[in-house]
């Protein structure tokens, strides 16, 4: 196994949406008799902006028609994550513009929970759900969401969507519109997050930490232009979930990754975590993501096994859960290190 491989891995930040095989894609538009711009799998993911990738972000959405669909790609998510060192996973989901089109979170989630389970049975990995909130659909649409989603919990139907997250461009919205929904769903139990910093400034950190109490930050690339914030987070321990070559390739925040701010802001204090974000649409995968950041930022592996075991800290496992796992992998990290 490759030795990036071999690393143990939590990870925090990936979309399920956006870890389906451009195989399966082809296969789920001709299940679901819907066209696609192009039948050459390798032709299917490219784009050259943020609001380019979205749109192929969300023609794979709408691929994803039922039950069974929704279960397949949850599974081979796992599967595929399973093969390059992941061992547990907070998967985000976006349900907006599923349930627009007429179907039921309840199908949705039960499809999602059915692929996790599959997945489970035949690797070592444990899967937990997340469920985003879509910014384009505005505030009201969230507390919607959030509302069923409880009734959901409630009947026993969502036992794996641990936490919600809010996703989708973030210019032009104010986080604060979202702030009933994310008040909602504290009183429900759920833990949240949200995307914040990825094509903004600080502002809109401190505005979702502030507004929404989020408890972990999707992206916050810009996090380091306020020192003030920056150490408030870092004291807080409040996890960062980067996604480093997706920062590059989708949203083009910068030219190469020799430049991105990973290692700077764990110099910095903070709890920065490493994730893929959308793997299959970027040509990733997470021994590929710690393989390239290693290289390209210069970090020896003791500061990569760090980031490993920073990754279980980071998680919304229950503390017992946290301790056994993070044993695990300091023992699987001592047998892998390069000598």
């Amino acid at each position: 196994m490759d030795l990036f491989d071999a690393i143990p891995k939590v990870e925090l930040h990936c979309h399920v949406e956006g870890t389906v095989r451009a195989a399966t894609v082809l296969e789920l538009a001709r299940k679901n008799g819907r066209p696609l711009p192009t039948t050459d799998p390798t032709e299917l993911y490219r784009y050259h902006s943020l609001d380019s990738f979205l749109e192929i972000f969300w023609l794979v959405q709408s691929l994803i028609a039922d039950r069974a669909d929704w279960a397949r790609v949850a599974h081979e998510s796992l599967l595929d994550g399973a093969e390059h060192g992941l061992r547990y996973r907070e998967t985000f989901f976006t349900p907006a513009r599923h349930l627009a089109g007429g179907q039921s979170l309840a199908e949705i989630v039960a499809g999602l929970t059915e692929g996790l389970e599959a997945a489970e049975a035949e690797t070592d990995v444990r899967g937990m759900l997340i469920c985003d909130i879509d910014r384009a659909y505005g505030g009201s649409a969230a507390n919607e969401l959030i509302e069923q989603l409880g009734e959901l919990r409630r009947a026993g139907g969502a036992e794996r969507v641990i936490g919600i997250g809010l996703d989708s461009t973030e210019r032009g919205v104010d986080p604060r519109e979202f702030a009933d929904a994310f008040a909602q769903a504290g009183r429900l139990g759920l833990r949240r997050t949200a995307h914040a910093g990825e094509d903004t400034g600080p502002e809109n950190i401190a505005v979702a930490i502030e507004a929404l109490g989020i408890e972990r930050i999707d992206h916050g690339l810009a996090i380091l232009d306020d020192a003030a914030l920056t150490r408030r987070v870092a004291e807080a321990r409040t996890p960062l979930t980067v996604c480093p070559n997706s920062n590059v390739v989708i949203a083009n925040r910068y030219t190469r990754l020799e430049d991105h701010p990973f290692r700077r802001m764990r110099r910095a204090g903070l709890l920065a975590t490493l994730n893929t974000d959308d793997p299959a649409m970027t040509d990733l995968d997470l021994g590929r993501e710690y393989r390239s950041v290693a290289t390209a930022l210069q970090m020896p592996w003791p500061e990569m096994a760090a980031v490993a075991l920073d990754g279980v800290e980071a998680s919304w496992l229950e503390e017992v859960d946290k301790r056994s796992m993070r044993a695990r992998f300091e023992r699987e990290l001592a047998a892998t290190e390069p000598v």
